[in-house]
């Protein structure tokens, strides 16, 4: 299979060489490709996003579980947070270019936006690949390999705290004002629409955040606005 083949070098970057390649190739294929190419051998991803992020987040829990077993439930939910929101998945897929590999329309792979949040959710897709094809173990060797090394850096740079609530905190305490936030975008399909926000404080826009939910991008906007006000 043409396609099959040309993702060879994906495995070998992330160390599994698969039994099934199309369940790879299920993993790589956004939904919007399918509209392009009728013809293409496998379904999209999105089944597989849904099964990935599940365990993701078991891995993620356990090992938080086991490693911090004097850390409360609230402070564990935090850093799982932070490993596995879309941002970050993106900037870890970046270390083995797994956009190039990736299956989707034009219109999605020319704007930047779109193809972050696709490479996001591809992730979560390989995940479920590497499961389906191997085991739980050869998925948490991913994760352990890729993802959970960046727990350090995120607790030192305090990227697990809630920028909404440390926003609203911070002003309500300096500038006796609650930040506002404005849904100024949106674009994409129902299935997959991503928002664009802008939070304000005394009328004066800060930042500005995308995400694909309003709850999500209104978090990107609260974490640019700390780090536009030098407050994290």
């Amino acid at each position: 299979m043409e396609h099959a083949e040309s993702l060879e070098p994906l495995q070998e970057a992330i160390g599994y060489t698969f039994q099934d390649t199309t369940i790879l190739l299920e993993a790589v294929t956004h939904r919007s490709y399918l509209n392009e190419r009728s013809n293409h051998p496998v379904d999209h991803n999105e089944r597989m996003e849904f099964l990935g992020d599940a365990v993701l987040e078991l891995i993620v829990t356990e090992y938080l579980f086991h490693e911090y077993p004097d850390q409360p439930e609230g402070q564990l939910t935090n850093y799982r947070s932070a490993l596995v929101k879309g941002e970050h998945l993106a900037q870890v897929a970046e270390r083995f270019d797994l956009v190039s590999y990736l299956l989707m329309s034009r219109g999605e792979a020319s704007d930047p936006n779109s193809r972050a949040y696709i490479t996001a959710n591809a992730i979560e897709a390989l995940i479920a690949a590497l499961y389906l094809d191997g085991s739980l173990e050869v998925a948490r060797g991913f994760v352990e390999q890729f993802i959970l090394p960046d727990l350090p850096r995120i607790i030192e740079q305090k990227l697990f705290i809630d920028a909404k609530s440390m926003l609203q905190e911070t002003m309500q305490e300096e500038e006796q004002a609650t930040p506002v936030y404005e849904v100024t975008q949106e674009w994409g399909p129902d299935h997959d629409k991503r928002f664009e926000v802008t939070v304000s404080v005394s009328g004066e826009h800060i930042a500005t955040g995308v995400g694909g939910s309003k709850q999500k991008a209104e978090q990107e906007a609260a974490r640019h606005a700390l780090q536009v006000k030098d407050i994290a």
